[in-house]
């Protein structure tokens, strides 16, 4: 018998302290890199979107590459090209914690829809007012101290 999976991801990583320092000019430029990544690990990005201090990917990855190992590796490779490009003068380097949530097919669309809406929805509400309302819809304890 054939083994059979998919493993749909919505990640959300934030700059250290939350500081707006994604040169917005050079998004494009980044989720690129990202999406160059994502694919050199065998895995498929569905949807990536962000604003000055955090980034949003919604993706597949391989069962062979543990969900915590892929985003570490993820921020250790940005964080290098990012300073390397030039583009991103006062980029300092990704915050230790991320956000990592599990999603069926039946949210797919839904979920990419969102994170292409990324510059509108923080029009009305901060990263860590949309990051608190995702851990609560989740479901997801969590501690003022650690946002």
């Amino acid at each position: 018998m054939n083994s059979f999976r998919q493993f749909y991801y919505h990640i959300v990583i934030a700059t250290k302290k939350r500081r707006p320092v994604i040169t917005e000019q050079y998004h494009d430029e980044l989720f690129r890199y990202i999406n160059g990544f994502v694919r050199g690990k065998q895995s498929v990005l569905y949807e990536i979107n962000g604003i000055e201090d955090h980034v949003h990917l919604f993706c597949s990855i391989h069962p062979t590459v543990p969900v915590s190992d892929f985003i570490n590796k993820l921020k250790t490779s940005t964080n290098k090209w990012m300073k390397s490009s030039g583009h991103f003068p006062d980029f300092d380097c990704w915050s230790v914690g991320y956000g990592a949530f599990t999603k069926s097919e039946r949210d797919k669309g839904m979920i990419i829809n969102y994170i292409r809406k990324q510059k509108e929805h923080h029009r009305k509400r901060s990263f860590t007012e949309e990051f608190k309302a995702m851990l609560d819809a989740e479901g997801i304890a969590w501690d003022e101290r650690y946002l």
